[in-house]
């Protein structure tokens, strides 16, 4: 008996667009941020959290961007409070700039 060739599809990549530079790559490629039911804003290292999300790159430029452009406002819907904002420019802090992360080939 013959065996069958099976033609194996490429697995779909989910894809995102950044909220601060318009850039679309794969979702596993940004951190998500999550406005939850009460109105805060959380960052979402999973990728699962229940509400309404919104994407950006893991460099500082794009963070900074976005904070104080209000892409993270217009995103989530939502006004974003003083705490969380400042739980979102330590974060992104704590990110590499955008040339210290591109490979070297």
């Amino acid at each position: 008996m013959a065996a069958k060739s099976q033609s194996l599809r490429p697995r779909h990549v989910p894809q995102r667009t950044c909220v601060a530079c318009r850039r679309v790559e794969a979702k596993r490629q940004f951190v998500r941020l999550v406005r939850v039911a009460d109105g805060a804003v959380i960052i979402d290292p999973t990728g699962k959290h229940a509400g309404r999300g919104a994407y950006l790159c893991a460099e500082r430029p794009c963070w900074n961007a976005a904070l104080k452009r209000g892409a993270i406002e217009r995103a989530l819907r939502v006004q974003l409070t003083d705490s969380d904002r400042a739980m979102l420019a330590a974060y992104a802090d704590h990110i590499p700039d955008a040339d210290t992360t591109e490979d070297v080939r």
